[in-house]
């Protein structure tokens, strides 16, 4: 079934963030909240200190109305710099690869690609843009 979610990003803080939000909606996490250390450094490809290896590679929040709150450390080392306007995406889980890469090319033409849609290693077919207007987009569609 298609979703929609709101992704967070943060410079760092994500675990706290996170944790003040469950008590304020009184919800429990969405499975484990993840760190980049979780993963091998083969999977993300990228070189992470251990600082930055603690931080969250990913956590979901139900909140209201079955909305879930996603959120990352997009630290420097991600290949992220967060500033006020890029700290979130509206992230879009469509129900076949088809309709992912039709939601893509409309949302991303005239706009920027900043990841064009392809297999993970977090087992997803995913990819982002900003859109001519510029709101950003994420796309995933879960293959496992």
């Amino acid at each position: 079934m298609a979703k929609v979610s709101t992704y967070l990003n943060f410079s760092g803080n994500t675990e706290e963030a996170f944790n003040y939000y469950k008590t304020v909606f009184g919800t429990e996490f969405d499975g484990k909240m993840q760190k980049f250390s979780d993963v091998s450094a083969d999977a993300t490809q990228m070189p992470l200190s251990d600082e930055d290896r603690n931080k969250v590679m990913h956590v979901a929040l139900p909140i209201l109305g079955g909305h879930m709150l996603m959120g990352t450390d997009a630290t420097q080392a991600t290949g992220f710099e967060v500033k006020m306007g890029n700290n979130f995406y509206i992230n879009l889980e469509p129900d076949s690869r088809e309709e992912l890469d039709r939601l893509f090319n409309a949302l991303s033409d005239g706009g920027k690609v900043e990841m064009k849609p392809a297999e993970t290693f977090w087992g997803a077919y995913y990819g982002s843009c900003v859109d001519k207007f510029g709101v950003r987009w994420m796309f995933n569609y879960q293959i496992t």
